[in-house]
């Protein structure tokens, strides 16, 4: 029995920004699985991707990260393009990987599924109401708002959100992702509504000006902390959520959680690549700005 299993896809990513462009692993479960591995949790892995790309997994068995690979004939492969603002970005996806099975993953114990779903083809409906009888599933939103049309990724409403957000206990997404699911762009508004539908835990979150969490009728405010430069900022949702769900089954409150996961996702955009740091690390970036 794992405290948190991560299901999702690794990607094969070129991120461009203004100052570079870099290739490497990507993912929900790359960011996840290395911001979390510190954490002090019992953490698994459950990734498919094609045999060329198994040195990803090479990577993150070799930082103690438990991996179990199912198979697919091609690994995922994104190209996120950044401009000044790193808030937003577009996507392209120029590859595709076989979707997760309900059978593939009917053995796994844990109390929380953290989901990471990179295209709304990804998982079943079917697949959360299984999960969600073995423990609580903690859903990144974005891939099921993605449609892929001539390898351009376009933003799309979930089509199933209504069978599906009943066996959700927790949700991210970003303002845009939120408006896309809800039809609001109040963010309070669109966290209750999410609610009504069935989430318990509603995490929105707004990139520098910081994040609105929703949890059983009141709702906190996050703060952004100002990293001390921007230089990617590809997977800081990941980091914020492994912070969050870290905090959140160690028995923190919502805001404390909050402000751990928002922390690590500041130490993460002064950096290229997945989060590095220690829980001591975010804990001093908070008590330096408090």
């Amino acid at each position: 029995m794992y405290d948190i299993c991560c299901i999702g896809h690794i990607t094969l990513d070129k991120v461009v920004t203004p100052k570079q462009v870099v290739y490497m692993a990507g993912g929900t479960s790359v960011y996840f699985s290395n911001a979390i591995r510190t954490m002090g949790l019992s953490y698994h892995l459950i990734t498919a991707i094609a045999e060329t790309e198994m040195a990803f997994v090479t990577e993150l068995r070799s930082k103690q990260i438990g991996v179990t690979v199912l198979p697919s004939k091609h690994t995922v492969n994104f190209e996120n393009i950044y401009k000044q603002n790193q808030d937003h970005r577009v996507q392209n996806v120029l590859q595709k990987s076989d979707p997760f099975l309900t059978e593939q993953l009917a053995s796994v114990e844990a109390n929380f599924f953290h989901l990471g779903p990179l295209l709304a083809d990804d998982m079943t409906v079917e697949l959360i109401q299984m999960l969600a009888k073995k423990g609580k599933v903690s859903l990144d939103v974005q891939g099921f708002l993605r449609k892929v049309n001539n390898q351009k990724v376009y933003p799309v409403d979930w089509a199933e959100k209504k069978q599906a957000l009943p066996f959700i206990y927790m949700l991210k997404a970003n303002e845009e992702e939120l408006e896309m699911l809800t039809g609001q762009t109040d963010i309070r508004k669109g966290a209750m509504l999410l609610a009504d539908w069935g989430v318990k835990e509603v995490v929105i979150t707004l990139g520098s000006k910081g994040s609105v969490i929703y949890q059983e009728g009141n709702f906190y405010e996050i703060p952004a902390y100002k990293p001390l430069a921007v230089i990617d900022a590809t997977g800081c949702g990941d980091t914020y959520m492994a912070g969050y769900l870290t905090k959140r089954i160690q028995g923190d409150g919502v805001h404390a959680a909050g402000c751990f996961a928002a922390a690590m996702a500041t130490l993460k955009i002064q950096a290229s690549g997945p989060f590095t740091g220690t829980a001591s690390e975010v804990l001093a970036l908070i008590s330096g700005n408090n």
